[in-house]
């Protein structure tokens, strides 16, 4: 059942694959101010399908970040490995459809080859110790980002269809978020532009559950000094909860917003919502200048 309606409802949606870095702090506050200055909810999920990429406490060392930056999420946060069971049932519809099918090919097969061939669609293989696989088509996908403007994607020429479920069971990223958007009736997206080109999947696989088209906006990465973006796999550095509100302020002025007063960070996103101004946040792709 959908809790879809038309009132804003964005979310911040962290994987515990290592510890919050700055990146993640700056989504965090972009997606936070964006709903509550729109008077809408926001809300936690985290994002824990792949299981054997989980760091260790760093589900913990999430909550306590929230903790330190006094986010408050409008619904109780829910963990994605526990949801397994509603993934299941979405592929199971899409089966039932004829939408998905069980592919054998290993990367070793595949090789360098960025674009599947729908090498096994024909195959009727069984489903159990395969991977799953999602049609795609030859169309065109658009969507007009809030902040990088319009963007279009070819799935059957850019990508093929793609993995829904790995042969090892662990559920894909693009279908468990498109689920758990619809289910916890999300209406806006806001996160870096490095997930940008995961869009047109997200929005083929929710048109196809039919489910209703969201509003999104990728948010500009903060960089390293080595030209890198901040991320778990740079060994970004994590977030020094001692020093909460001066890293809060930190990235409201990298989001391109105006200063706040230096208080306890409730009252610090508070100020910030009531400036938020999304015309004021860096174009483009990555941000000017280095964020550590």
């Amino acid at each position: 059942m959908s809790t879809q309606n038309h009132r804003y409802t964005g979310r911040f949606a962290p994987s515990p694959t290592g510890p919050l870095h700055f990146g993640s702090l700056i989504t965090a506050v972009a997606s936070y101010c964006d709903a509550k200055a729109q008077q809408g909810t926001w809300i936690v999920r985290i994002e824990d399908t792949d299981i054997p990429r989980i760091y260790p406490d760093s589900e913990q060392h999430i909550l306590q970040c929230l903790d330190a930056f006094e986010f408050e999420s409008d619904v109780k946060i829910i963990f994605q490995k526990d949801r397994l069971d509603l993934y299941e049932a979405v592929l199971a519809q899409l089966k039932q459809k004829d939408l998905i099918y069980a592919c054998q090919c290993t990367r070793k097969i595949l090789g360098s080859n960025h674009i599947y061939a729908g090498t096994c669609r024909g195959l009727h293989l069984p489903f159990e110790q395969h991977a799953i696989r999602v049609k795609v088509s030859n169309q065109n996908i658009c969507f007009e980002d809030r902040l990088q403007g319009s963007h279009c994607s070819n799935l059957e020429n850019q990508l093929g269809d793609f993995v829904l479920k790995r042969r090892d069971g662990i559920i894909n990223y693009q279908l468990a978020v498109v689920v758990d958007d619809y289910l916890q009736g999300v209406t806006h997206v806001v996160r870096g532009a490095d997930l940008l080109d995961n869009t047109a999947r997200q929005i083929w696989l929710g048109s196809l559950l039919n489910y209703p088209t969201l509003q999104y906006m990728h948010l500009p990465l903060a960089m390293n000094a080595e030209g890198q973006k901040l991320s778990k796999q740079n060994l970004a550095r994590a977030l020094d909860l001692q020093n909460a509100p001066q890293l809060l302020q930190h990235a409201i002025l990298a989001l391109g917003q105006h200063p706040v007063d230096l208080d306890q960070p409730h009252k610090m996103l508070a100020q910030a919502i009531a400036q938020w101004d999304i015309k004021r946040i860096p174009q483009g792709t990555e941000m000017n200048g280095i964020y550590l």
